[in-house]
């Protein structure tokens, strides 16, 4: 029964390889026909599946053995028929196991090999002739199983035994066996070993597309929420003090409605630099809208900034801050006063924005890889840039956001893609 699972299963995977391999064939013969079309680049073929119905034409080499036991010039024939099917049956499973790296490297596999050149060279010493080209199978099939850095010792040392066997039954006529079976273990290896590292790059090459996909759709999601959340609390904040002030300074209100369509348009400009990618925050930016923004919440900004200057990257991050941490005080706090400090030195930089609003108001502080948006995502982004962001209610009262940073970090492209989520 644990043989006919073992058929059942091979077959089935079988089946489902040529599936997969039928569809990729669709596939390109569809992109194939468009680069046509188009003029573009031909796609690569994806060749057919790998797989050991490619090894079975060789036990033609046989036929010699078979047609001896058929015509009745082998000696004890029932023995010679056994050994052939048994020599076959082994061929068979141990050259279709070749082709994965789990069954290729299993112990039943090797058993099997090992049984095989036992089976071999007792049926080459015990009828010589047709059946010395048994070895060249052997090679064929241990090529196809061992391809490690024994592979050359193991070859030689299956070569010399070929080469004494067939001098022993046939004398130096012979060798051409043993040549034989050095070149197809050596050769079988490798192409099948340059078969698989073609693939592995193939497939290599299909997660690394999957993966710049991948990125891209976070960095816009991100940089999406980044802008529209604080854009769309400028615009509630400043038109709420729009309707304040109509009805008692209209030349106030008038001014804030001008703030509130300059943000606007400053927000298209960012949204298409988002989408193409090119959006690079600036901290005196941020940290001005900051202002604008408290002041029409009548929130009191105090904006205090020493140090030396900061890398364009670190200031992307810390604007980033800025931005989530200031919109997170107009919504949650309830505060009448807001300190943004930020202190820089040679190597690292500290910004700390702290209110005196209710902290039970304040989003929760984001606990260490968590997903989600928000501080959350900042944390997550300032841990990949190698630094820090704690969140939490302040000793005074209040709520403070600190972020740290080294003065120098690297490509945001690689900071967005090492906070993509993994799959589980």
């Amino acid at each position: 029964m644990s043989l006919m699972r073992g058929v059942s299963c091979q077959v089935r995977q079988w089946r489902q390889a040529r599936a997969r391999w039928r569809a990729d064939m669709q596939r390109f013969k569809a992109a194939q026909k468009e680069a046509r079309r188009t003029g573009g680049k031909m796609p690569e073929n994806p060749g057919p599946p790998p797989s050991g119905f490619a090894l079975l034409p060789w036990l033609l080499m046989g036929m010699g053995a078979f047609s001896n036991l058929w015509q009745g010039k082998t000696a004890n024939p029932w023995i010679g028929a056994i050994g052939l099917l048994a020599f076959n049956s082994l061929y068979i499973y141990v050259t279709f196991r070749a082709f994965a790296k789990v069954t290729r490297e299993a112990t039943a596999t090797k058993a099997a090999l090992a049984l095989m050149t036992v089976l071999t060279v007792g049926l080459a010493l015990g009828y010589g002739g047709s059946w010395l080209y048994f070895f060249p199978l052997l090679g064929l099939a241990t090529g196809a199983v061992l391809r490690g850095p024994w592979l050359g010792q193991i070859g030689l040392g299956l070569t010399a035994l070929a080469a004494a066997v067939s001098v022993y039954r046939a004398g130096w006529d012979a060798v051409n066996v043993a040549y034989g079976t050095f070149l197809s273990t050596m050769v079988t290896a490798a192409i099948l070993s340059l078969s698989e590292a073609v693939r592995e790059l193939r497939e290599a090459r299909e997660e690394l597309a999957r993966q710049a996909v991948e990125k891209e759709r976070l960095r816009f999601s991100r940089d999406l929420h980044d802008l529209l959340g604080h854009t769309m609390s400028v615009i509630v904040v400043k038109s709420e003090a729009a309707r304040r002030l109509a009805s008692r300074d209209m030349d106030a209100a008038i001014a804030q409605i001008t703030d509130i369509e300059s943000v606007g348009r400053q927000a298209l400009t960012e949204i298409r630099e988002a989408v193409t990618g090119y959006r690079e925050g600036s901290l005196a930016t941020e940290l001005d809208r900051a202002r604008s923004v408290l002041t029409a919440a009548s929130v009191e900004p105090a904006v205090v900034r020493s140090g030396t200057p900061l890398a364009p990257q670190t200031e992307v991050l810390l604007g980033w801050v800025v931005r989530e941490a200031v919109t997170n005080v107009v919504r949650h706090a309830g505060a009448t006063r807001c300190e943004i400090t930020v202190d820089s030195t040679s190597e690292q930089v500290r910004l700390t924005v702290t209110d005196n609003g209710g902290a039970d108001a304040e989003p929760s502080s984001p606990s260490p890889g968590s997903g989600g948006t928000g501080l959350k995502g900042l944390t997550e982004r300032l841990a990949a840039a190698g630094g820090s962001l704690r969140a939490g209610p302040s000793p005074r009262g209040g709520f403070t956001v600190t972020a740290e940073l080294p003065a120098e970090v690297g490509d945001l492209a690689d900071v967005v893609l090492a906070t993509a989520p993994r799959a589980g």
